[in-house]
């Protein structure tokens, strides 16, 4: 039987579906080389500020993931990211309205924001190129707008927004508990999955494939666990970011609007011979990647507990992107994941961390990821040929 799962994942290999595998030995290549130039790279304390560092630009490239499933792309994200971080440090500072409030409404900004541009590329039919560069700069003129002559708002050091990057759950419990329910949730979701395929006559994974990734899993779960105990506990940041990716993430595999956003993706014609509402779907996806730079700038503004007017500019946008891009999901449209932005999001990140152990300018560092994001997508343009080659695409 092992064997013949062997066989099977060789010859997915061989017709280009390469899933994770190069981005996660990519990964691996990239910790194994720059722990080898400092110790202190997979150290505790590292690991565990990586995993924080990752989630405010994580949860922007989420938005991305919706994006270019449907062959699109978001330029506004990184403004409207500082957007809405500059409407909640307003509101809430300045203003008095309630932190609970503000970052409803920061949120809200971002969903309306994502409408907007998805009615003008979805029913105007404007590009989603130029409706999202001019996005970019007409939302970062806003935010500046907001932010008036001050320039920067400080956040309440104890606030609620602060307190989402700050706070540790110290007991040990919680990060070996999320481990395990990580791992009982994917093998019982794949063993239903399972059921239902050979219900129907379809192709399924066999027992021994669920429980050989189901067992990876674990061991790579519980091992981060350890290694987050290690320091001060599982970050609430890193628990939220997990959260929104695996409900996103159910939202796309197990839903009929996930399955009308890969419909969409796979070819514009068929998705409306199907009965797909093509406006409505486009208009909706942009209103996530909205909502997701919202969410994103927000946490981003509770790392350095303020808002500016350099919020959501410089390289936040290309982050986001290539994040999305170098955790596997296609430019091409129709194939992706939101595990893909975590992926991404740790090899960029990794990156700039052994960088930063180094003591290695930020060029070098820009150059390094810009070559992983062209390999990237080489291998998805490669992988895309040899699926068709093989009927697949």
């Amino acid at each position: 039987m092992l064997k013949g799962w062997l066989r099977a994942y060789e010859n997915r290999l061989a017709g280009g579906e390469l899933g994770a595998v190069p981005v996660i030995l990519g990964l691996l290549t990239i910790w194994i080389i720059f722990q080898s130039l400092n110790a202190n790279f997979l150290s505790a304390r590292n690991l565990s500020n990586l995993s924080v560092d990752i989630v405010g630009t994580g949860l922007i490239a989420v938005g991305i993931v919706f994006v270019l499933l449907i062959g699109e792309l978001d330029l506004s994200v990184g403004s409207v990211s500082g957007l809405a971080a500059a409407l909640f440090a307003v509101l809430n500072v300045q203003q008095g309205v309630p932190e609970w409030l503000a970052l409803v409404m920061a949120v809200l900004c971002g969903a309306a924001v994502g409408i907007v541009q998805g009615f003008f590329f979805a029913r105007v039919g404007v590009p989603a190129f130029v409706v999202t560069l001019a996005g970019l700069l007409a939302w970062n003129g806003l935010m500046l707008y907001i932010l008036g002559t001050s320039g920067t708002v400080n956040l309440d050091d104890e606030g609620l927004v602060a307190t989402l990057t700050s706070y540790y759950f110290g007991n040990v419990a919680a990060a070996y508990g999320l481990a395990a329910l990580g791992a009982a949730v994917y093998f019982l979701t794949s063993h239903v999955d399972r059921r239902r395929r050979r219900a129907i006559g379809m192709p399924s994974r066999s027992l021994v494939e669920i429980g050989v990734r189901t067992g990876v899993l674990t061991v790579v779960a519980f091992a981060a666990a350890w290694v987050l105990n290690q320091f001060q506990g599982l970050p609430l940041a890193l628990l939220i970011f997990l959260t929104v990716l695996a409900s996103l993430e159910f939202v796309l595999r197990r839903t009929s609007y996930g399955r009308k956003v890969f419909a969409l993706g796979g070819g514009i014609e068929a998705a409306r011979r199907a009965g797909i509402n093509i406006v409505r779907m486009r208009i909706s996806v942009f209103m996530v990647s909205g909502t997701m730079a919202a969410v994103g700038g927000l946490m981003l503004a509770s790392r350095v507990t303020s808002a500016s007017q350099t919020s959501g500019s410089g390289i936040l946008l290309m982050n986001a992107i290539a994040a999305a891009v170098i955790g596997g999901t296609s430019l091409f449209g129709g194939h992706g994941s939101t595990w893909s932005a975590l992926l991404g999001m740790l090899v960029i990140q990794s990156i700039a961390s052994g960088m930063a152990l180094l003591g290695i300018q930020a060029a070098v560092q820009f150059m390094i990821t810009g070559g992983v994001l062209l390999a990237a997508v080489v291998i998805d343009s490669l992988s895309r040929r040899s699926q068709k080659a093989h009927g697949r695409a």
